[in-house]
């Protein structure tokens, strides 16, 4: 079972769950109203424990992390944060996993020309390709803190239309979604002066040649927010590069198809030298 801890990071509360022994794993949750650790890693945590050391993260903003938000460079500050947490935990090098968001931090770092957090592999489930403009995409963004709001974001992220369906499922992350600050700190990285025009949605397009690192980039068969193929067209521009697709599953398939996506974690390590 893993433990719910909390870590001053350079004076910015920290709160992350860690379980098991043995070669670190840090898990990063996707950037939904709503989400953080527990919610994004509920299947994964333990199942990875059994061979690892298990840390997971709520990312600044998210969960019971602080609520505190970069107008200029919002996506730096949580990696640089996540680098110095690994820094704190005395991990100077580790697998990583992302989901959405998490992952695309993952990939920003990882392209840039200088990478600051410890990486020893790399996994982006669902975080890599274009955003898709649909209506499942604007239920993300225009999050009303309601509980309808919530349901919509629900069955944006799942293919399976019973997590929509499942009252207390779509409670439990609403709850989460209005915790004090959350809601603002997600908010508020829209916020920008009269006259400034909106920034560009996150591309697909980076330098993955500079990636030297064994990377699996994992889509969901069902994702209704990524374009069918981005996986494998990434994994085709890394030197380690390797994809899969899970079945069955939206945007989340370590939630959708926990044992799919945990069999190929552990796969994915125990080949890394």
């Amino acid at each position: 079972m893993s433990d719910q801890r909390t870590v001053l990071v350079d004076g910015l509360r920290t709160s992350y769950l860690e379980a098991g022994q043995g070669d670190p794993v840090v898990l990063l949750h996707g950037g939904e109203f709503g989400a953080n650790a527990e919610i994004g890693w509920e299947h994964t945590v333990d199942a990875l424990a059994v061979r690892y050391r298990v840390l997971a993260p709520d990312m600044l903003g998210f969960g019971g992390s602080a609520k505190v938000v970069d107008f200029t460079d919002g996506r730096g500050m949580r990696i640089r944060h996540i680098a110095r947490f690994c820094e704190v935990l005395g991990v100077d090098s580790a697998h990583f996993v992302g989901n959405s968001m998490g992952a695309i931090n993952l990939l920003v770092d990882a392209t840039s020309e200088s990478p600051v957090l410890p990486v020893r592999s790399l996994t982006a489930i669902c975080g890599g390709g274009d955003i898709q403009r649909n209506e499942h995409v604007a239920a993300l963004y225009d999050y009303d803190a309601t509980m309808p709001g919530m349901r919509r974001i629900v069955a944006a992220l799942f293919f399976d239309p019973s997590y929509p369906g499942d009252d207390d499922y779509v409670r439990r992350r609403y709850e989460s979604s209005i915790a004090p600050g959350a809601w603002e700190s997600l908010a508020a990285a829209r916020f920008r002066r009269p006259g400034l025009e909106a920034p560009s949605s996150p591309s697909s397009a980076r330098a993955y040649e500079r990636i030297e690192v064994p990377t699996l980039l994992v889509e969901g068969g069902g994702d209704k927010l990524l374009p069918r193929g981005w996986a494998a067209e990434i994994a085709g521009q890394i030197r380690h590069g390797r994809s899969a697709v899970i079945e069955n599953a939206g945007h989340c398939p370590q939630l959708e198809q926990p044992g799919a996506v945990n069999e190929l974690l552990l796969d994915f390590f125990e080949g890394i030298l």
